[in-house]
């Protein structure tokens, strides 16, 4: 009888061929690995020759079929990828992170969906089911935690009016105070002429005192719109 060849990709019970070669490579020209595991002595030369030549043909498929396949790493992982961040914060700021009773933090987690662990040296890991929920998580315990700087323009919405100007919320929980001649860059009377409670507005952090009192200009802001959109007309 003239001996049959097959190719087979996983493993079957034995008793059904006379030779068995395990053939180990990932390349089209290569065998690293070449080991037979059950021989007769019927096998000749002739046969080993066919059986390598079949093996390669093979080969050549299935790496033909691998490669239609993702050549590398995807770059992105899916924004519906489960997500695990980190971020590093001051350890003296945890507990304004945590909140009275835990209020803040809970507030944090139930509003993204996203879970927070904090630990003791201001590690902050946080974990959610989607990279939306991971990165709103992540913007709250930054922007809660970041010393407010001079001279950054924030968008923060106003909390309240005054007849000398508008307190606006910049970060959860910290608010500045925009005097009346700086809500705008023309004469204000009154603050209620340009802003109303709950506008969103952007400002420029004026300075920041020993007492963390935070002054504000919106008229910085628009001044400096105008000084750009001059610059692009020239």
């Amino acid at each position: 009888d003239l001996p049959v060849l097959y190719v087979v990709i996983k493993k079957v019970a034995r008793g059904r061929y006379t030779m068995e070669y395990k053939l180990v490579t990932d390349q089209p020209r290569e065998w690293p690995e070449i080991k037979i595991t059950e021989a007769c002595a019927s096998i000749n030369e002739e046969i080993i020759r066919k059986t390598l030549e079949q093996a390669r043909k093979a080969r050549i498929e299935l790496l033909k079929t691998m490669l239609t396949g993702i050549r590398r790493p995807r770059s992105e992982i899916s924004s519906n990828a489960p997500r695990l961040l980190r971020t590093k914060i001051d350890p003296a700021k945890i507990g304004l992170l945590i909140g009275p009773g835990g209020k803040t933090i809970r507030a944090i987690q139930e509003e993204s969906g996203a879970l927070i662990d904090i630990a003791e040296d201001g590690t902050v890991t946080i974990s959610a089911s989607n990279s939306q929920s991971a990165e709103a998580a992540l913007a709250r315990v930054e922007a809660l935690c970041e010393e407010i700087q001079p001279g950054r323009v924030y968008t923060g919405k106003v909390t309240s009016i005054k007849d000398f100007g508008a307190f606006i919320e910049i970060a959860p929980g910290k608010d500045g105070m925009c005097h009346v001649s700086e809500l705008s860059d023309g004469f204000v009377k009154h603050p209620s002429e340009v802003v109303k409670v709950g506008d969103v507005i952007e400002v420029k952090v004026i300075s920041v005192d020993d007492q963390n009192r935070v002054r504000l200009s919106r008229k910085a802001v628009l001044l400096g719109k105008k000084a750009d959109a001059g610059s692009d007309d020239e």
